[in-house]
């Protein structure tokens, strides 16, 4: 099998669903829980989850120095939903201690669209990803509340004009979870920056 080697965090959430989503894009997804594992990557995917418990886990893996390390020196990244809080440099809502990676220029508000029962899907247009609007999945989603100067808003949700997906170099995130549909643009595109990058 050819194509990037993209890592999927495996300590918690989609990581199935994504590893799927990564050979359908042409890449060759492989779970990554350890040090030695997140080495042997050309690009990392963090999955939606719990925000709170994958930074514990990150902790408790010795894994939150290691990812900090490869994702400063340029490591392509894209997170979904928990992902993108993950990536986020500051949370307005954190729980007590909440640490994130960073390494994108946005504030995230946490379950801002509501709580599980809340969950809903909308029609995004996304700059970047050629074809109809992308049908997202929204499960205790976040938004962005702010994004600073060199962060590219790719994508609002129209009901709410609420930020929902960005780029900022190599770090891409979404507040709703592409592996959770047919639907594989996002993943293509990702997949598409790992195999520059590498």
């Amino acid at each position: 099998m050819t194509g990037p080697v993209v890592g999927v965090l495996a300590l918690q959430g989609d990581v199935a669903e994504h590893l799927r989503a990564v050979a359908a894009a042409g890449g060759r997804g492989v779970a990554v829980r350890r040090p030695d594992e997140l080495d042997a990557v050309d690009g990392l995917i963090i999955p939606g989850g719990e925000s709170t418990t994958m930074w514990k886990l990150t902790v408790i893996f010795e894994l939150l120095d290691p990812l900090r390390k490869r994702l400063g020196s340029g490591l392509p990244v894209f997170g979904s939903c928990a992902g993108m809080i993950m990536l986020a440099d500051r949370l307005v809502d954190g729980a007590s201690g909440q640490q994130t990676l960073g390494g994108i220029g946005i504030s995230v508000r946490r379950n801002a669209f509501g709580r599980q029962v809340d969950s809903f899907e909308s029609d995004i247009p996304l700059r970047g990803v050629p074809g109809p609007d992308f049908r997202a999945v929204f499960i205790r989603a976040p938004w962005v509340e702010e994004a600073a100067a060199g962060v590219e808003v790719l994508g609002t949700e129209p009901r709410t004009g609420r930020i929902v997906a960005v780029r900022q170099g190599q770090a891409l995130a979404t507040a709703f979870h592409p592996e959770l549909t047919p639907d594989r643009r996002i993943h293509r595109l990702f997949v598409d920056m790992v195999r520059e990058r590498a």
